[in-house]
């Protein structure tokens, strides 16, 4: 095999996942908006529909330890399969039973946790391969180019999603999102995944331990870990009230909260594309780091203290553009400095610390947003995760952790 066949970052496996996930994305992000505004039109409340949003979720939470003992002993591709088909099943059958009009809050309830306990194995599966399927010194690369995937589809979802629900309703885009899960999974079937090294006994907890130590050995790593808890937190009190806020506010109503979203996912893609293009030197990521911190925080506080459409979206294309960077540095940081004996554990712990707290944060957030203005609430939410970042700036083992060069270790 030639060296550049060795390091391009375009390989078959890598092709065919990557647009595996571009389907199912777009169809993820037109579902979501489909059933936020069918939720809250249902309950007429911004609490209630918080604390269902967050009931969903809690089950994928809880399962997220264990996901990664299951990615690291199981064959990814026949699990990401049965996860991609379950989800397309389930999601069919939901859109059958709104399109005959017997849609009840309990079915969504029981799909809610069913997709959330299948992402929360699927998604730090599919992080655990891509440094399986693509050169090491490509990580950042495939990670940023996975991004952009997200980002684009999700942007074209939630332009698309916001103006489909006003024209066809919930129904037809909960069938395009079951019918999407399916293409994925039947797509992954011809990706080939290195098969993890077989165990002769499987002990659970024994390797869930095994990961949580792992993490927490590595100071730099466990500041990480508890800065994306708190910060992901806070982000999810003023996120889940995005949809009410565009709802109850005047001029705005479902075709502009698509468009938000969008400009959102449109910054964060400008910001994944610059990534896959460019390196960053080691030695400039705390930097780089500190300054989109900054400045995506910043903007969002602004976006929605302003009374123009225009300028908010503008200030949100920035802080999608520059919270991307945030997360591309210490997502591939992660993974580039970790083996791939333990690196599914790992991935699925930050997935559980990361979105551990965010049931609450989401059940708080539909809270506050009935007792305060919507518009205070986000403001506060934000100006918080812009006051907890600040300590991590200083922090010699955050700055050694993050600057160091891991491009010579083995995967």
């Amino acid at each position: 095999m030639s060296k550049f066949s060795k390091n391009r970052l375009w390989t078959p496996s890598f092709s065919i996942l990557w647009q595996s996930q571009l389907v199912s994305t777009v169809g993820d992000a037109v579902y979501s908006i489909a059933l936020g505004f069918w939720v809250l039109a249902v309950t007429g409340s911004t609490a209630l529909m918080g604390t269902l949003m967050a009931a969903s979720t809690l089950p994928g939470v809880l399962i997220a330890p264990l996901a990664g003992v299951i990615i690291d002993n199981s064959s990814k591709k026949r699990l990401f399969i049965l996860l991609d088909i379950l989800r397309g099943i389930c999601i069919v059958l939901l859109a059958a039973a709104a399109y005959h009009g017997e849609l009840a809050i309990w079915m969504v309830f029981v799909t809610g946790i069913l997709l959330s306990i299948c992402g929360a194995i699927f998604n730090p599966g599919v992080q655990a391969t891509i440094p399986e399927i693509v050169p090491k010194a490509k990580i950042s690369n495939a990670l940023s180019v996975f991004s952009i995937l997200s980002s684009g589809s999700n942007m074209v979802g939630n332009v698309a999603g916001g103006f489909l629900f006003q024209a066809l309703g919930a129904p037809a885009l909960f069938l395009f999102d079951g019918l999407s899960f399916l293409f994925s999974g039947t797509s992954i079937a011809f990706v080939k995944i290195p098969e993890n090294k077989k165990k002769d006994k499987i002990h659970f907890f024994k390797d869930m331990s095994e990961g949580f130590l792992y993490m927490w050995k590595q100071k730099g790593l466990r500041i990480i870990l508890m800065l994306a808890a708190m910060c992901n937190f806070f982000s999810f009190i003023g996120i889940v009230l995005f949809l009410p806020y565009c709802k109850y506010t005047p001029s705005m109503g479902a075709g502009k909260y698509g468009i938000l979203l969008s400009t959102y996912m449109g910054g964060a893609a400008a910001g994944f594309l610059l990534l896959s293009i460019l390196t960053i030197k080691s030695q400039n990521k705390l930097k780089l780091f500190i300054v989109s911190s900054i400045i995506s925080n910043l903007c969002m506080i602004f976006a929605f203290n302003q009374p123009s459409f225009i300028i908010m979206s503008i200030l949100i294309v920035l802080a999608g553009f520059f919270n991307s960077l945030f997360n591309v540095l210490l997502i591939s940081t992660i993974q580039a400095s970790t083996s791939q004996e333990v690196r599914g554990k790992v991935m699925s712990f930050l997935n559980m610390i990361t979105q551990g707290l965010t049931p609450f944060a989401m059940a708080l957030g539909g809270v506050l947003g009935g007792i305060y203005p919507i518009r205070l609430v986000i403001t506060a939410a934000f100006l918080a995760v812009f006051i907890i970042s600040i300590p991590s700036y200083f922090s010699k083992s955050f700055k050694e952790y993050i600057n160091s060069d891991y491009s010579e270790n083995n995967t």
